[in-house]
Order: C-alpha cells, then sequence, then structure tokens
C-alpha cells in the first residue's frame, strides 16, 4: 500500500475499459489489493462521472474481500472505499459508513494500525465538513493508538507493518496539514518517515519530500500573518531546499512524468518553493505555465502567491493583483486546507494597501470578514468540541465495561484466567497479602454430565458450582474459573489450615447440592500455600500436583502440600480440625 498522501495522484487516468474487472472470484488477495491503489490513485484527478464508476467499482471489490473473511485486506478495502469517497466532493458524506464500518472491523480484530487510520480519516472528513476541532479529536485518538502499537499483528511481515504504520501516521499528518497545526504535523510526518526509511523506495522518498515542502509554505505562510517574517523566511528556505532534493528520487518515482525534464519544472508545489524562497523574474514562466495545468487545482493558491511575489519583484504589480483577484473569485469550496483562502486574501490586502491597487478598504474588509468567518468557525466548534469530549468520556466508559468483560468468564460471571493470573502475580510480588494460599478445583464426574446428558446441563453445572464456591468463601476471597471445569481460589490472608478449613465447606456445600442441580458433581482440591519469591505458575503447577492427589484417592476432597516439603496429604472432607497439612 502506497502510504503516502501521493498515492492520490501517483497513476495514470483509468478509462472506463480498465475498471471493468470481470471474475473478481479468480483474482489474487494481491491482486485485489494492488487494483484498489490504482483506482485511489486515479480517483483525485478524475471527472465527476468517473469517479463514481471509481467508486462502484471499489466497492465491488470491497464485497469480494469481505466474501474471502481477511481481515486486514477487508480494512485496507474498507479503508480505500471511503478515501474515495472522501476525495469525491458530492461523496463525502458517503464515507461515513465506511469509516464506521471500518472501526468496528479493526477493533473486532485486534488491526490496531488500520483501526487509527479509521479515526485519522474521520478527521479528514470533519475538517471537509468545517469541524476543525472535532477533526482535531479523532487525530488525537488515531495518534493515541499509534504511540504505543504492538510490534507486530495478524501476522504481518516487518516491511507490511512498516507501511501500515507509515499510512496511518500520514493520514493523520494530512489533516494536521489541513487545519494549519504545524508543529504537530512536523513531529507527525517526521514518524512516518522513520517507520519506513530502511525499506523506502524512491517514490516514497519523493512523497516524502514533497509533503514536507506543501507543509513548510503553508507554514511560512501563516508565520508572516502574524508577523514572524524571519522565521517564514527560513520555512521557505528549507523548502526550496528539500524541492532540489527531491529530484533524484523523483526521476524513478511512480510519480506521473516527463521523462527527463526537473521535478520543480513539472510539480507545481516545488517551483512555488523555489519562488517563494527567492522571488524573482527567472521562476515567472515556469509559475505561469504549471498554473495553467489542470492537474494540480489545489496547488494554485500557493502557485498564485508565489507567481504574484515574482511579478511585485519586477515591479508589475497591478497584473499580480489582478491575478490573486481572480483566484480569490475562483476559490473552490472544496479546498481542503481552509488557511490558504485567507491567505489568498491575505496577500491580496496587502498588494492593495502596499500599492492603492483597487479599493484598499474593501480588500481589508474582506480580510477583516474572512477573519471573522474563521473565528466564528473556531466558536461554533467549541459546541462540537462539548459533543466529542462527551462521546470521548462515553467512549472511556464503555471501554471500562469492556476492559471487565475481558477478564471475566462470559459462563459464570468469575473472574477469568487472563484476570486470575494478573492477581495472583500481583500477590507473587507483593508481601501485604501473606499468607496467601491457593487451591486449584476440578469437578469429579463432569465429564459424564456432558456425555450423558448435554452441554447445556454442563453449563448449568458450571454456574451452580461457581456460585456455590463464592457464597462458601470470604468476601475479600477470589474465586475464578481456570478453565474447562476447573476453578482456581486463592485466599488471601489465610494460613493453610484455616484455608483448609473454607475450602472443606465448600467441598461440602457442593456435595449437598440437590441432585437435580449438580447432577452429581464433587470436588476435588488441591490446596498450597505461596512460597516466598514463587511465581504465579509455580504455585499453581504445585496446587494441580495436589489436586491429582485428591482425585488418585477418590475425590470429593482436599489434599494439601506443606510449606515446606511437596509430599501431598490428604483432608477428610469433613474434619476441619484436621492439621495433617502442618510440617512433622
Amino acid at each position: 500500500m502506497c502510504p503516502l498522501h501521493g498515492e492520490e495522484l501517483h497513476a495514470g487516468r483509468v478509462t472506463e475499459h480498465e475498471i471493468s474487472d470481470p471474475a473478481l472470484g479468480d483474482k489474487s488477495d494481491a491482486w485485489l489489493l494492488g487494483r484498489a491503489r490504482e483506482l485511489i490513485a486515479s480517483v483525485q484527478r478524475s471527472g465527476k462521472p468517473e469517479q463514481v464508476e471509481i467508486i462502484r467499482t471499489l466497492d465491488s471489490l470491497l464485497e469480494e474481500t469481505q466474501r474471502r473473511g481477511e481481515p486486514i485486506l477487508v480494512a485496507q478495502m474498507l479503508r480505500a472505499s471511503a478515501l474515495s469517497r472522501l476525495i469525491t466532493a458530492s461523496k463525502t458524506d458517503e464515507a461515513e459508513q465506511q469509516l464506521d464500518e471500518m472501526l468496528a472491523h479493526t477493533r473486532r480484530h485486534g488491526a490496531t494500525l488500520l483501526r487509527a487510520d479509521a479515526h485519522a480519516l474521520r478527521g479528514r472528513r470533519l475538517v471537509l465538513a468545517g469541524h476543525e476541532d472535532a477533526a482535531l479529536t479523532e487525530i488525537a485518538r488515531a495518534l493515541a493508538l499509534l504511540d504505543d502499537p504492538p510490534s507486530q499483528e495478524l501476522g504481518l511481515g516487518r516491511r507490511a507493518w512498516d507501511r501500515l504504520l507509515s499510512t496511518a501516521l500520514n493520514d493523520c499528518w494530512i489533516v494536521l496539514n489541513q487545519i494549519g497545526v504545524y508543529e504537530a504535523a512536523e513531529e507527525v510526518i517526521t514518524r512516518a518517515h522513520q517507520a519506513v526509511r530502511d525499506s523506502a523506495g524512491p517514490h516514497e522518498i519523493t512523497m516524502q519530500l514533497m509533503n514536507r515542502v506543501k507543509m513548510l509554505l503553508g507554514w511560512g505562510l501563516r508565520l508572516e500573518r502574524i508577523g514572524r517574517s524571519d522565521e517564514a523566511s527560513e520555512k521557505f528556505r528549507t523548502a526550496a531546499s528539500m524541492a532540489i532534493a527531491v529530484e533524484a528520487p523523483f526521476a524513478e518515482s511512480l510519480f506521473p512524468r516527463k521523462a527527463g525534464v526537473a521535478a520543480v519544472e513539472q510539480v507545481a508545489s516545488l517551483a512555488a518553493a523555489l519562488a517563494l524562497a527567492a522571488p524573482s523574474e527567472a521562476h515567472i514562466d515556469r509559475l505561469r505555465r504549471l498554473r495553467a495545468t489542470p492537474l494540480f487545482p489545489f496547488d494554485n493558491p500557493l502557485l498564485s502567491i508565489a507567481l504574484a511575489r515574482c511579478l511585485e519583484s519586477v515591479g508589475k504589480q497591478e497584473e499580480a493583483f489582478e491575478l490573486l483577484l481572480e483566484d480569490r473569485e475562483h476559490f473552490p469550496e472544496e479546498y481542503p486546507q481552509p488557511s490558504m483562502r485567507i491567505g489568498i486574501i491575505h496577500e491580496l490586502a496587502r498588494f492593495a494597501d502596499r500599492y492603492d491597487l483597487g479599493d484598499p478598504r474593501a480588500q481589508l474588509a474582506d480580510y477583516a470578514g474572512a477573519l471573522e468567518a474563521e473565528l466564528w468557525s473556531m466558536r461554533e466548534s467549541q459546541s462540537a468540541a462539548l459533543d466529542t469530549r462527551r462521546e470521548h468520556e462515553r467512549l472511556s466508559a464503555m471501554h471500562g465495561a469492556i476492559t471487565q468483560q475481558a477478564l471475566q468468564d462470559p459462563l459464570t460471571g468469575l473472574p477469568n484466567r487472563r484476570a486470575l493470573d494478573e492477581r495472583l502475580r500481583g500477590y507473587a510480588t507483593s508481601s501485604a497479602s501473606e499468607p496467601l494460599a491457593v487451591a486449584l478445583i476440578d469437578l469429579d464426574g463432569f465429564k459424564g454430565v456432558n456425555d450423558q446428558r448435554s452441554h447445556a446441563d454442563g453449563d448449568d453445572v458450571l454456574r451452580i458450582v461457581a456460585s456455590t464456591l463464592r457464597d462458601s468463601l470470604r468476601g475479600d476471597d477470589i474465586v475464578a474459573r481456570y478453565g474447562g471445569d476447573e476453578f482456581v481460589a486463592l485466599l488471601p490472608g489465610a494460613p493453610l489450615h484455616a484455608a483448609t478449613q473454607a475450602m472443606n465447606r465448600a467441598v461440602t456445600a457442593v456435595d449437598e447440592l440437590p441432585r437435580h442441580l449438580s447432577h452429581g458433581v464433587t470436588l476435588s482440591v488441591g490446596l498450597v500455600a505461596l512460597r516466598a519469591g514463587e511465581r504465579a505458575e509455580e504455585v499453581l503447577s504445585r496446587a494441580d500436583a495436589s489436586m491429582y492427589q485428591a482425585k488418585r484417592r477418590g475425590g470429593n476432597q482436599i489434599a494439601t502440600s506443606a510449606q515446606i516439603g511437596d509430599e501431598a496429604q490428604t483432608e477428610p472432607k469433613n474434619d476441619p480440625t484436621s492439621d495433617a497439612d502442618e510440617p512433622t
């Protein structure tokens, strides 16, 4: 998967014949994913009818991957389907359904990187809808997942994992760059580069450099608007250096290009970087030609500002003003970087004020109105922020419930093996619970219930025994389902003789259950005391050995091992005063 913003630009126009993909069932997974990349690469530079056809084709690819059921492939195809809608202006709202499905799918299958990417794409949709603060919250969610991602998941190879990480980070960067949070954007795009630096080919390097050039130019223009001209000039110079550095990888990249022609002669943002760093007549013809190129409509504001400054440098202020005015009147409504609209208006106001062009008061009023509109959108975003924070709290509560469920056995309601292991490890590393008795409990005769009656009856027996065990022990004792028909009880603060009395109560209580409830099952219990410095798995292994002693001696009883020595001894089930567990 091409992990960078330029994935939307790297292929040529897709024809109607190419869009038709018969017999998808005969295609490999790699072919389906490669086809999706080609379509995404083409959709941005296609006309509306062709964009709609590309979306339809991507949906058919999605249906095929869903039929196959490979989780990562399905998530990647959901991403492609959603992204194609985000790129197509009239289909942006439709992306919500795809992104919701992508989030649910990635949560269900533990695909952390693609789940983060789904949040990043939701942020992109929110920017297009004018909800920048809510978009920022989505990016925060994405980055929280990416700050400490699993080292590998769902069988991905290292190269594929790195590319998915870079893709998710880059999608976060796109949103941060669009809303002008440049410091954070710089950090994120650096991480995206680091993720693939060892495996990146010429195309990835090219797109990384191009993306950073665009970011630095937008950053510099914003710094100028708040009077930080020296810092702005430094951003422009850095961007120009990168524009020169991109030449070598550009010649080997997948970017649509003319062979033997320099990158700055073909790529609008690179040409703008050189011009903004040092405005002069030398750039004018190149910028005029690129500005007339229909392939890069979103680069026009950068080109116009750069060209206007070059015209200004040779005394053609009026021509520069008319050029900016034309762009102001034809600024696309769907432009994905709102701050660039203000950049054009600011430039117009500057020219009008400095050179007495047009009506300076009208231009200044226009600029003030644009700033007021931005402030108003920020005010509106506060309401969106409130809703987002409330949603965060709801999700946090839901996460707590999900975490609780992850530690609970769904059949008996007891803590499960994972919860037991965590609690036992905690006891093993703390002296606060000393002494600690550990009982491993197995059901005698349970297999017969399943074999001779039904598994539903077996489940009922497990629930009844679980409830009986819990009721027989103290409130701060822990009973967990260990697996199958085995349970473990932890009795903190109980020496072995006191724990024996407690477990005798449990053995007796199960033995005396009505026959129609217990179906005759009884308990075999192995009881041991946790030793100083003993690991959790070691104490459970000793308890398991003692439990088998009880089973070999007929069951329905407790076998204990002394704290010193491992000789297993048997406790009669109704003799709570027995001290046979004590060392001799």
